[in-house]
């Protein structure tokens, strides 16, 4: 112990106590270093109480990064759920349809849908769930304009194309051939925003080509018709992305659990 302290204080440049035969006490600089090694092991066991209650309790914060009507209709619904059985948690929802860096801004995690790239880099990836899209349209527009029979009378009808940073979304359909195909459709009318295409179609405006989650009641209502059923549709994968660590927060598992579990029977997914 003599040794440890003798380093300790050449180390600080400092005598740490006044020493005697019999007694050892600390001097005013050892007094003030002895109350600063309280408050810092203080703090130390708070922080590994606060882990330790992390791994145990759903508590904390939870930043949650998703796109806008996905995340409205289908995400936030499990989440909040999730916040409701757990008043200790704290979500920070983000609606956005850009790709978000999830590093660079801070995100616990990300809902992303389609292929995921480079931008996945530093991220841990879950499936969470399959969208099924669907070419429909109102039953008034069919009444006027006929119902395509086949992918390759799509040209000749009205296309309500979703539009985003002046990118269109190509329709990807089966060709003559029954492969899946970029479909270079044209359209007077393009939307960046899906729901808005949808009341579009509903208002017989076009045909168009939308998640199966987002048009399943007007189609149950019969405000559209869905079209080309006997043919293999598109899939799109969606994602649960989030940091790449050693070590996950129970808020975080139990959130990315909860959607892999409930996402499904929220989109329809078969």
């Amino acid at each position: 112990m003599g040794k440890a302290i003798a380093r300790l204080e050449a180390r600080l440049a400092v005598r740490l106590f006044h020493r005697t035969t019999r007694v050892q006490n600390l001097t005013e600089d050892g007094q003030i270093y002895y109350e600063h090694c309280l408050r810092a092991l203080a703090e130390l066991q708070a922080a590994e109480a606060q882990m330790e209650s992390g791994r145990h309790k759903v508590a904390g914060r939870l930043r949650v990064s998703m796109p806008v009507l996905f995340g409205r209709h289908c995400v936030a619904p499990i989440l909040l759920e999730l916040a409701r059985e757990h008043p200790s948690l704290e979500l920070l929802l983000s609606f956005s349809d850009r790709p978000v860096d999830v590093l660079a801004e801070g995100f616990d995690l990300a809902v992303r849908s389609g292929f995921l790239g480079h931008e996945s880099e530093g991220l841990r990836a879950r499936k969470l769930v399959v969208q099924r899209k669907r070419v429909c349209a109102s039953p008034d527009y069919l009444a006027v304009r006929g119902r395509p029979q086949s992918t390759g009378e799509l040209a000749s009808h009205s296309i309500l194309l979703y539009r985003r940073a002046d990118r269109v979304n190509i329709w990807q359909l089966p060709d003559a051939t029954g492969r899946i195909a970029d479909m270079p459709l044209s359209s007077r009318l393009q939307l960046d925003d899906l729901e808005a295409i949808a009341d579009a179609a509903t208002a017989g405006l076009g045909l168009a080509w939308l998640p199966e989650w987002l048009v399943r009641e007007r189609l149950r209502t019969g405000a559209l018709v869905s079209l080309l059923d006997d043919q293999p549709g598109v899939a799109m994968d969606c994602y649960a992305l989030w940091p790449s660590s050693s070590h996950m927060p129970l808020r975080l598992r139990l959130a990315v659990d909860a959607l892999v579990e409930q996402l499904p029977k929220v989109v329809g997914a078969h």
